[in-house]
């Protein structure tokens, strides 16, 4: 009998140095329920808007994405203001967004404008699902050791939302009429694809300096632009985002200038000047790179 207390009692010291974590302020498990709950959502309106694209209502699918975009925001803010993130809600993260911004904007486009080109239009948009789970990989890989400021690549939540917003405002204006007008469609999908495999800089809207020096005219700037989106939602995302995928590779050609800029001033400074290996002569001039003569007595 005294054997089996013996080893029970250590079992008690663990649940009590468990509950005393708790007690200082360790999160409980339960708090992890909470930003999952956010993903799962992510994940419904994805399927959502998968359901609507294959029923045709392209217009509701290009919403769940949008939808998609909110919780996927929440989820992340939410898990690190309750200190519950886990590599197990990061993953999860990851899948979800696969299935809300890879494959509904991909079978949308497919679906809506992509179906007539046959073969060519399906691989274009396995190409942009491909592309997307290659970006989602490269994220968590890279997520330690890239700056925060900055995105590798153009994030598939930007991507979805320039298809859903590519067809909400064609959907609008009703510009699209057929498999003539398509051809840019099926380039901007490949072009898309690309942009999120390549190493073109994105702006990530995480550096909170900004807001923190200047709270009262970054709410007004934000009050501003929701208030322009309200009055004609499909026509500014559409340029909002259309400014948004195009900043990258206009960030990425001024680097580029720059960094040539600075290799060319750098080789300049480093070559030496004639006037520093010239030697005077006997006869009194100077010629570059000639060794004077020694006295022979």
């Amino acid at each position: 009998m005294s054997a089996e207390l013996k080893k029970k009692r250590p079992r008690r010291r663990k649940w009590r140095q468990k509950w005393q974590r708790f007690e200082e302020g360790e999160v409980r498990i339960g708090a992890y329920i909470v930003p999952n709950l956010f993903t799962t959502a992510n994940l419904f309106s994805g399927f959502f808007g998968i359901i609507s694209a294959v029923n045709g209502r392209f217009d509701l699918a290009a919403l769940a994405v949008f939808v998609s975009c909110f919780f996927d925001i929440l989820d992340g803010k939410i898990a690190r203001l309750t200190r519950a993130t886990s590599r197990f809600g990061v993953e999860y993260d990851s899948l979800a967004d696969l299935v809300a911004f890879g494959v509904c904007p991909a079978l949308l486009i497919y679906l809506w404008a992509l179906r007539p080109y046959g073969r060519i239009g399906w691989l274009a948009a396995f190409v942009f699902v491909a592309c997307g789970a290659l970006r989602l990989a490269r994220f968590n890989v890279q997520v330690e050791t890239v700056s925060k400021n900055f995105f590798v690549g153009l994030p598939i939540p930007g991507a979805a939302s320039m298809m859903a917003a590519t067809s909400l405002f064609f959907h609008e204006f009703r510009w699209f009429s057929g498999s003539g007008s398509n051809l840019p469609l099926l380039l901007v999908t490949y072009a898309l694809g690309f942009l999120m495999v390549s190493t073109v800089p994105y702006y990530s809207f995480k550096d909170f300096e900004m807001l923190k020096a200047r709270p009262f005219p970054v709410f007004f700037g934000i009050l501003v632009l929701v208030t322009v989106v309200a009055m004609k939602p499909e026509l500014v995302l559409f340029f909002l985002l259309v400014v948004y995928v195009l900043s990258g590779p206009v960030i990425y050609c001024v680097r580029l200038y720059r960094g040539t800029h600075k290799d060319r001033e750098a080789k300049r400074v480093d070559t030496p000047r004639l006037e520093e290996h010239t030697v005077a002569n006997p006869s009194g001039s100077e010629a570059p790179g000639e060794i004077a003569p020694k006295d022979e007595g």
